[in-house]
């Protein structure tokens, strides 16, 4: 969309019907369906003062005149995000509905919630024939998107109905809570520690006075710092904790691409130390693709990891004492390199239909763990490959952990020797001798399997 189209602009702000028009222009193209109206019908509400298109908080601003718009630029930048999705309509993840009682989610401050607004909407009367419509007959959307267009429905047995939508599109939605749940409640503390009345902003626009407050870009900030390993050897369950935390969090630049700002506490899941500050994106690329626990797909996102930028996330994943200690990976980023790199040469390949020259590697990797108490100190890494071209579901290999792990050792320090030098079981003496199990053994009393 052309910038002389837009109208009702001011000072850089558009009018809401304008921003709706600027954001179904931007996101015509993009594979995940965006709704048009997303700033004019439910669930915004000028009354709350922002709105939530992907991953980003868009904020309502109200001008002298009385009326309510938002700043041009961050919905062009909320428009450039959504459009740069990639997303596998085949990759999907079943989001309900799940038996028992309904949990109570971290997320109960945020508005999003959008699982549970899913499943209220497909099992009330109507079922999804009702879900065109939203609340009280206004369409409705997920932070943006018109998720309508890409939810599948299975039956089994002609009884029982599931709900799934692509693993782009989840995770997208599950970030979004989380932004929206980091917006909320800085906004709740810097309203409760604000002890003066802060200067009105310039050209006299004003916020929503019950809604979230932003600071003017006209407003100089602190200068992020870089990380420097001040969180060095911390436990995640006690930092974690500490009050502040997340504002001490917010000064760092990310300490994988030192570009952005610092949003989260990335940690080892497995030896539960903190790795360091690292920003929404970064965070995001380094969490393994799950589609069960202990099952994960080998995604694109795997070439940037152990290919192209291999040494800072080597770098970034030794930062952890426990994985450093013992010259390895946590479970499942020793998985992914395992199919990624050390069964490179089994995977198949295809002639590519469209007639290009060379040959496709065959389908979509996914590598497995299995294992069992009966067989201690036992765990065996299955690669096979999902979606091959001619019908196959081959399994590549079946690498025994211990394996693997020596494996990945020689490999690191031939691709990255800093790293490798760093390492070794003689680096760190305060190590605990009684870590998280690796794995749980989900056929008996919860053993370990090592």
């Amino acid at each position: 969309m052309s910038e002389r189209v837009i109208a009702g602009r001011a000072g850089g702000l558009i009018t809401l019907g304008a921003a709706d028009a600027l954001w179904a222009g931007l996101t015509a193209d993009s594979v995940v369906p965006t709704a048009s109206t997303v700033f004019t019908c439910f669930p915004a509400d000028v009354r709350v003062g922002y709105v939530l298109l992907g991953q980003r908080v868009v904020a309502m601003v109200k001008a002298s005149g009385g009326a309510w718009g938002v700043w041009e630029v961050e919905v062009r930048r909320a428009a450039v995000e959504l459009s740069a999705l990639e997303m596998d309509r085949r990759d999907l993840v079943r989001i309900g509905p799940f038996g028992g009682a309904p949990k109570q989610e971290h997320d109960e401050g945020t508005r999003l919630r959008w699982r549970r607004r899913i499943t209220r909407e497909l099992q009330g009367p109507g079922g999804p024939e009702r879900t065109a419509r939203g609340e009280g007959g206004r369409p409705s959307h997920l932070a943006g998107i018109d998720w309508r267009q890409i939810l599948v429905e299975q039956t089994r047995d002609r009884t029982a109905r599931t709900w799934w939508l692509p693993r782009a599109v989840v995770r997208l939605l599950d970030a979004a809570e989380h932004t929206e749940t980091q917006w909320l409640h800085a906004t709740r503390t810097r309203q409760a520690n604000t002890a003066v009345t802060e200067p009105p902003s310039p050209h006299g626009q004003t916020q929503a006075t019950d809604g979230p407050q932003t600071t003017s870009r006209d407003r100089p900030t602190a200068p992020l710092r870089p990380y420097n390993g001040e969180l060095q050897g911390h436990l995640y369950s006690t930092l974690s904790r500490k009050p502040g935390i997340s504002r001490k969090v917010a000064g760092w630049t990310c300490a994988v691409c030192h570009t952005a700002p610092a949003a989260v506490l990335d940690h080892c899941h497995e030896h539960g130390y903190v790795r360091a500050p690292v920003c929404h994106s970064c965070n995001t690329q380094e969490r393994p693709d799950h589609l069960y626990s202990n099952d994960i797909r080998v995604a694109n996102h795997y070439t940037r990891l152990f290919d192209t930028h291999t040494a800072d996330w080597l770098r970034h994943w030794h930062r952890c004492p426990g994985c450093r200690a013992r010259t390895t990976l946590p479970l499942p980023h020793l998985a992914a390199w395992t199919a990624h790199v050390a069964c490179r040469s089994q995977r198949p390949t295809h002639r590519d239909p469209r007639g290009s020259r060379g040959r496709k590697p065959c389908g979509a990797l996914r590598v497995s763990w299995t294992g069992s108490h009966n067989a201690p100190r036992s765990c065996l890494l299955t690669v096979a490959v999902d979606f091959c071209p001619s019908g196959e579901h081959r399994v590549l290999a079946q690498v025994p952990y211990r394996e693997a792990a020596e494996r990945f050792g020689t490999w690191l320090a031939e691709t990255a020797p800093a790293v490798a030098a760093a390492a070794g079981p003689d680096r760190l003496d305060g190590l605990p001798a009684h870590f998280r199990p690796v794995i749980a053994d989900t056929s008996g009393e919860g053993l370990s399997l090592f």
